[in-house]
Parts: structure tokens; sequence; C-alpha cells
């Protein structure tokens, strides 16, 4: 069981996934993180920041133009995959009972989203953990069209990747000091990427609130 949650907490350290498994493990995680309904809990903001950091100071044995078009790709994929599962699961995912690798919560708050932004909710969602898992899968389930499909799915992947990754990059050319600061860096990519999550889930809290008291 403790070898269990040392592996679990080695899975969640990009420090540690990049220094031990290089660009294969980050390709890997991002496809699953972009794609796979069990993979909402990998790192993914702050791993393609530290991906393209490392690549920069030259603590990892890869260059940066491949780093940038393997995350790239893998976003891509990933998405593909996940809107592929929604389609052959269609509803029916809705009604999955909730285990370890899967909460239903989760299709339904991207169900949400989708609902809020429509096919852009594929790029918005890069951004936000969870629906950035969550919403390629749900595209599936409600059959968006294929082609603004693949349309949503690259450019999000575009933005995602060189937003991130890049400037992980150019920050580490420009400033190598910054990797003395790298847990402060985590924390504060943590706190902004999941700041929408908290706010949606602060407005569901207080309307519910609401409708009771009437």
């Amino acid at each position: 069981m403790q070898d269990l949650l040392l592996s679990f907490q080695q899975l969640m350290d990009p420090e540690y996934l990049l220094s031990h498994g290089g660009f294969y493990i980050v390709v890997l995680i991002v496809f699953a993180e972009t794609g796979l309904f069990f993979g909402f809990f990998l790192p993914g903001d702050y791993l393609l920041f530290l991906a393209g950091l490392f690549c920069a100071l030259g603590k990892i044995d890869v260059d940066i133009t491949t780093m940038y078009l393997g995350i790239l790709g893998a976003g891509v994929l990933g998405n593909f995959a996940g809107y592929w599962f929604g389609y052959r699961t269609g509803p029916v995912l809705f009604k999955r009972k909730d285990s370890f690798l899967f909460k239903r919560k989760y299709v339904i708050m991207a169900e949400e989203f989708y609902q809020k932004y429509g096919g852009t909710a594929l790029v918005i969602g890069r951004f936000v953990p969870i629906i950035r898992t969550f919403a390629p899968i749900f595209a599936g389930v409600v059959k968006l069209n294929f082609r603004k499909f693949v349309i949503y799915n690259v450019l999000g992947a575009f933005l995602w990747a060189s937003l991130l990754t890049l400037t992980g990059y150019f920050l580490g050319v420009k400033f190598p000091a910054i990797i003395n600061y790298v847990e402060y860096i985590i924390v504060a990519l943590i706190v902004i990427a999941f700041l929408p999550i908290a706010i949606a889930l602060l407005k569901r809290w207080l309307k519910a609130n609401k409708t009771n008291k009437q």
C-alpha cells in the first residue's frame, strides 16, 4: 500500500516525471489527460511549463522543437480518443457508476461548461483541469460535427501547448535562475488553473442554497 501511494505521489510530481521519464512520459500524460476519462487527475498545465523550462536549461535530453511537437501531437490525438470514446458510449456515460477512476459529476461539469460555451469549450477548456479531459468526451456524446471538432481540437491544442510550453522555455532561456522558484510557479499555476472550477462550484452551491430557502 505504501509503495502504491509512493508511486501515485511520483506520478503527480512533474519534476520527478521529467527527470526520470523524460519526453515519452510527458507525451503519454498529455495524451491521457486530454481524452482518457481516468486522466483527469494527472498534472497538466505546470507539466507543460516545466517541460519547456527543462528544455531551456538542458535538464532533459530533448530539444524544444521535439518536445513542443510531441506535446501538440499528443494533445490533438488525446482529444480524438476522447471524442471517439464519447461517440461510442453515448448518453450511457451519464449512468455509469462512480469509481476511483471515474466521477460522473465531472461529466456533468463538462456538460454545463459545453452548454455555456458550445464548441469553443474545447479551446477554453484546455486551460481548465478536469474540463480538458471530459470536454472532448462530451463533444462525442452529443455528436458534435466532426469537422468543427477537428478545428476546435487543433486550435485548442496549439494555444495550450504554445502558451505554456514556450513560455516555460523562453523564461528559462532569459532567466535561468527561475528554476530556483519552481515550487512557487507550480503553486501559482495550480491556483490559476483551478480558479474557474472553484468559482463554478461556489456558484452552484449558492444557487442550491437559494433554491432550498425558497
